[in-house]
């Protein structure tokens, strides 16, 4: 149901709509003035706002422009009577009303049809920007490839889990698939045709992730200029998944375990709970157990979290996979590419089978990728990748810091910018490693922002 501010100068109409309203399960706030109904938008997320349109001083019409300044997600329904219906026709045609109703005695009735008009609009834009946000958001068990004893045990967990409403944490090494596979959950499950929002909590600074998950006031940090909804609020009806759940802060979980307990939402800035009807998927690489052991993770959260535990196999595990795996991605990315190969190299194969895959599927999908694309003749021929910072220094043409003496200028045919870029570039790799990949964490061992993380990792294609 939605969360709705009624805004009218005459006492009975309010009245006669929180009534109304609230038998149809929606929660209400009213007020008599527009200037009162202005404060309330300032300082509260709303997912309609009724409003009349001839008020003194301030009329629904300024109502309305600020709404569409303030929270420009709240749809805006406008009352009339009979000598101020042209304003409300002309502010439909503007964009900013979403809908009028004329004061009469089918009032109520007409305004339950246009809410209801206008919630359909609302959960269909969310499905839409979730659609938008997470464009492979098709991933089913279809796409979960591996016909391995290990794969068909977790496909069968993804069925039988998917048709309850209960908490899921999977684990696994990186690269292993835990999004593929809270995807598939959620396809599974009654909730699929509603919002699959992913949000990867190692990403997120501690302030940008809670705006982020519950939403913010305008106002309340600087930059925020308008209200914005929280993801667990894009998700409503629908799935969230939090993915790197262990790189969160300890403060931070202390506000997700409230969420878990309360299914409310606070936005940054606000005073006000929203409730949230959303099933939550978490993912992690790390033992959260032993996190636990060393204070570094909630214990009531992670018994929250790990209501229905799901653990993704690696790719070790399960080699007999590899050569589905590899025909898929060579498929895959041949089309994407329009190359003609038409097929995998056997002794390739041999070699892909018997590598051990640290980075596992992940790793294996992008290797055929760079394959493909180096590939020129009808058979792909993928040579495995070549481990640890020495082996990538070879392949820049610059020499380590350690063969230059101290005092020294470089060697002979060895350039300083291919030398410095090997530097950035180990740099880079060896605080990836060392943060089991978490890219936040990654930045804050090298002294440097994330935005400049990003950029380093994007021009040394790591």
């Amino acid at each position: 149901m939605a969360n709705i501010l009624v805004c009218d100068d005459e006492r009975s109409i309010c009245e006669m709509l929180d009534i109304a309203l609230r038998r149809d399960g929606h929660r209400v706030e009213t007020v008599q003035s527009g200037q009162a109904a202005k404060n309330k938008i300032d300082g509260n997320l709303y997912d309609l706002i009724i409003t009349d349109i001839k008020m003194p001083n301030v009329d629904g019409i300024e109502v309305l422009r600020h709404a569409h300044r303030v929270s420009p997600d709240s749809p805006v329904i406008l009352i009339t009577a009979v000598d101020d219906y042209e304003a409300a026709v002309e502010a439909v045609k503007a964009g900013g009303a979403s809908d009028y109703i004329r004061k009469s005695p089918g009032l109520v009735d007409e305004i339950k049809l246009a809410i209801n008009r206008v919630l359909e609009k609302l959960a269909l834009s969310k499905q839409n920007f979730a659609l938008r946000r997470d464009a492979a958001a098709h991933n089913s068990l279809d796409n979960i490839i591996g016909s391995s004893s290990t794969m068909e045990k977790l496909k069968q967990t993804v069925r039988t889990v998917a048709s309850t409403a209960s908490t899921v944490l999977i684990h696994g090494e990186s690269g292993t698939g835990k999004e593929l596979v809270a995807r598939a959950v959620h396809i599974c499950s009654p909730r699929a045709s509603e919002p699959f929002v992913s949000v990867n909590c190692g990403a997120f600074p501690e302030s940008l992730l809670e705006s982020e998950l519950f939403g913010y006031l305008k106002g309340a940090f600087t930059g925020a200029t308008q209200n914005k909804r929280g993801l667990f609020e894009v998700a409503g009806g629908g799935t969230i998944f939090l993915d790197e759940i262990s790189e969160m802060t300890l403060a931070m979980q202390v506000k997700l375990l409230r969420v878990l307990q309360e299914r409310s939402v606070r936005p940054v800035g606000g005073t006000s709970e929203i409730a949230v009807d959303v099933r939550v998927i978490a993912a992690t690489n790390r033992d959260l157990e032993k996190a636990v052991a060393e204070n570094l993770f909630r214990e009531d959260l992670y018994y929250r979290l790990n209501v229905i535990p799901i653990r993704v196999p690696n790719l070790r595990e399960r080699r007999e996979d590899i050569p589905l795996l590899a025909n898929h991605f060579f498929k895959k990315y041949a089309a994407a590419a329009n190359r003609r190969i038409l097929r995998l190299n056997k002794q390739s194969l041999e070699g892909l089978c018997g590598y051990e895959w640290p980075g596992n599927v992940r790793q294996l999908e992008n290797t055929i990728e760079r394959a493909v694309a180096l590939e020129i003749s009808e058979e792909l021929h993928v040579e495995l990748p070549v481990e640890r910072p020495k082996a990538r220094a070879a392949a820049v043409g610059a020499t380590s810091p350690s063969e230059i003496e101290l005092g020294a200028v470089l060697p002979a045919g060895v350039g300083m910018e291919n030398y410095v870029a090997n530097i950035e570039r180990t740099l880079v790799q060896n605080a990836l490693d060392k943060s089991n990949g978490v890219q936040t964490k990654a930045a804050d061992l090298l002294g440097i922002s994330y935005r400049s993380f990003r950029h380093l990792m994007k021009k040394y294609e790591l």
